[in-house]
């Protein structure tokens, strides 16, 4: 018999009575039980049993899937869906080039701990090996990508496989794992029983100890002997929900914060304390901040370099607290003088609960004057307003109309504005900060829209990534997901033409977009997506908001300044205080 969502309660256990069914059926059951609503992907031939199963589980009710047009979209947005929502994605693709159009979505979320849950189809087991059409070793080529991967040979492992893979994925450090299924693994019959979440621990899981009193007491130490500490917040504090316990640790003691990339939305950027991002593209005040602090205290953050600038200049004068899940990355890039291997949310609520016994005497005063003083002095840029429209006013537009909306980027100079002038609650800031993946940012609002039907979602990109994976505009027409596709249009690839300019003597090498360059608006229409082109000024908040309030997706070109830079930047090799094109106000 076919397993269907009358077969099983959903609390049933592995004891009771197995069921006679396909492998593919077992897969997705499997799914059922661990939570899985949405699915994206793309079919093909080695993965059809799964695709037919995949239509019983939509039919049943229990499953949406969308059916993107590139499996690069499926990757990118299960990825989308899991850093909106917290919970783990989950994308389907075929064999061979199906399977190795997944690998760019893969290496984006583990570059960014993001949980994933990967399913590719195989040729039969008896073909694996001989050179079969659309045969790839896609478990040899992501093994340095992914937290954990398995080629299930028996149909009979696929329970206990989700139960591992969903378990893996999630906790710890999160991250991707993938599935391979060869095709008659999900056409064989066999006795299926349930694994529930949770049931089987994997080998060789080591769940982190107790938090060591000691180094907490340690870390409490330091953070009131410091005249001018800083916190430094990274995407560690998003994935573990840190952003209350971050908040009064701040207020607590009047320490300032400043976030990465991936951190953004962990501390409210409206705040006094905050100090923006910091890094190549950050705050002149947060960078100034993290070069003259005494006190480093790193909350889920790993010392990127796109964050240091010259490593041995960086934070020259802090000691250094370090609070991480992962202890790969305690003492990896920095030598720190305490270490919290732990949960960050619990590491944090532990320190705020032991200060608490603490009779305390702020020291901070002088220091928030100061960077009060750099605020003021060095703030970000504001684009004058004559002549083309500059891309920072966009973003501000941005930030004025839909102050709460769910933001995914591409990759890019318009990202670095995006990140620079919007404010961000937790898990609304979506962009790929680690791989650095153009064409990331499309397909990532679909998966967050499709997560969050009823919230704004939208997606800014730039005029040359966004061509990357522009065929997802039919996922969005398809599917009537509402997002809004901003494009920051210079007709150039920006950053490349910005490092080129700086760097290169201005030869400007195959980063000139605007031959071939398509007429977006036509283009989006072709796709049945709105489409609307903003040239001038006093258009632009008018048709921004005429956008937003369309009722259904939309795509808005608008052409800015073509030569407009991202500053401030910290150039390749120098430090954090060594930034060119910030702003300084005379007093």
């Amino acid at each position: 018999m076919t397993l269907t969502s009358r077969s099983f309660s959903q609390g049933s256990s592995k004891h009771e009575n197995p069921v006679w069914i396909t492998g593919a059926d077992a897969l997705m059951d499997s799914l059922k039980i661990h939570g899985v609503k949405v699915i994206f992907g793309y079919p093909g031939g080695a993965i059809l049993p799964i695709y037919d199963a995949v239509h019983k589980a939509e039919q049943d009710g229990w499953l949406k899937h969308y059916m993107v047009r590139h499996e690069q979209g499926g990757s990118h947005a299960a990825d989308g869906y899991a850093r909106s929502t917290g919970e783990v994605g989950v994308c389907f693709g075929t064999s061979g080039p199906g399977a190795t159009n997944l690998v760019t979505g893969i290496a984006t979320a583990q570059m960014d701990s993001v949980p994933l849950v990967v399913v590719t189809g195989q040729v039969p087991r008896p073909a694996i090996g001989t050179d079969a059409f659309q045969e790839t070793d896609i478990f040899g080529i992501t093994l340095p990508i992914v937290k954990h991967s398995w080629v299930i040979r028996d149909p009979s492992d696929i329970a206990k496989v989700v139960s591992e893979a969903f378990f893996i994925a999630s906790s710890g450090r999160p991250g991707p794992v993938l599935i391979d299924i060869p095709k008659d693994v999900g056409q064989e019959f066999f006795n299926y029983q349930r694994v529930l979440p949770g049931e089987i621990i994997p080998k060789g899981f080591k769940r982190n100890g107790e938090i060591n009193d000691c180094d907490i007491n340690k870390a409490i130490k330091l953070i009131e002997d410091s005249k001018r500490p800083l916190l430094y917040v990274g995407g560690g504090a998003i994935s573990s929900g840190a952003h209350d316990e971050i908040k009064t640790l701040a207020k607590n003691y009047q320490i300032p914060v400043t976030t990465t990339l991936m951190g953004k939305g962990a501390f409210d950027e409206k705040d006094n304390l905050s100090v923006g991002m910091l890094g190549m593209h950050g705050t002149a005040y947060a960078n100034f901040a993290v070069t003259e602090c005494d006190l480093l205290i790193a909350i889920g953050a790993r010392f990127d370099d796109r964050v240091t600038g010259k490593l041995d200049t960086f934070a020259p004068n802090a000691k250094v607290i370090h609070i991480d899940i992962d202890p790969a990355e305690v003492n990896k890039n920095r030598r720190v003088d305490v270490a919290i291997v732990a949960d960050v949310s619990k590491a944090v609520l532990k320190i705020n609960e032991q200060s608490l016994k603490n009779k305390f005497t702020c020291q901070t005063k002088n220091w928030l004057e100061k960077i009060d003083f750099w605020k003021h002095k060095h703030p970000l840029y504001d684009p004058p307003k004559e002549g083309e429209i500059y891309p920072q006013e966009v973003l501000l537009k941005v930030r004025e109309l839909l102050p709460e909306a769910y933001i995914t980027t591409d990759v890019g100079q318009h990202q670095m504005w995006a990140a620079q002038y919007l404010r961000n609650s937790p898990r609304k800031w979506i962009s790929s900060a680690g791989l650095g993946t153009m064409g990331f940012g499309l397909p990532a609002a679909i998966g967050v829209k499709a997560a969050l039907p009823n919230s704004d979602v939208i997606c800014i990109a730039g005029d040359a990534s966004v061509l990357m994976n522009i065929q997802e505009l039919g996922t969005l027409s398809q599917y009537g997901l509402k997002v809004k596709l901003i494009i920051i249009n210079n007709r150039w690839q920006g950053m490349v033409r910005q490092w080129q300019e700086s760097f290169y003597d201005e030869r400007y090498s195959s980063s000139d977009m605007s031959c071939g360059e398509p007429d977006f608006v036509k283009l989006a229409e072709s796709f049945g997506v709105k489409g609307y082109l903003i040239s001038d000024r006093k258009e632009l908040q008018n048709d921004l908001k005429n956008a937003f309030d369309h009722d259904g997706p939309a795509l808005i070109n608008i052409l800015v300044r073509r030569g407009e830079n991202c500053y401030p930047m910290v150039p390749p090799g120098k430090s954090n205080a060594q930034m060119v094109g910030y702003v300084n106000c005379e007093d």
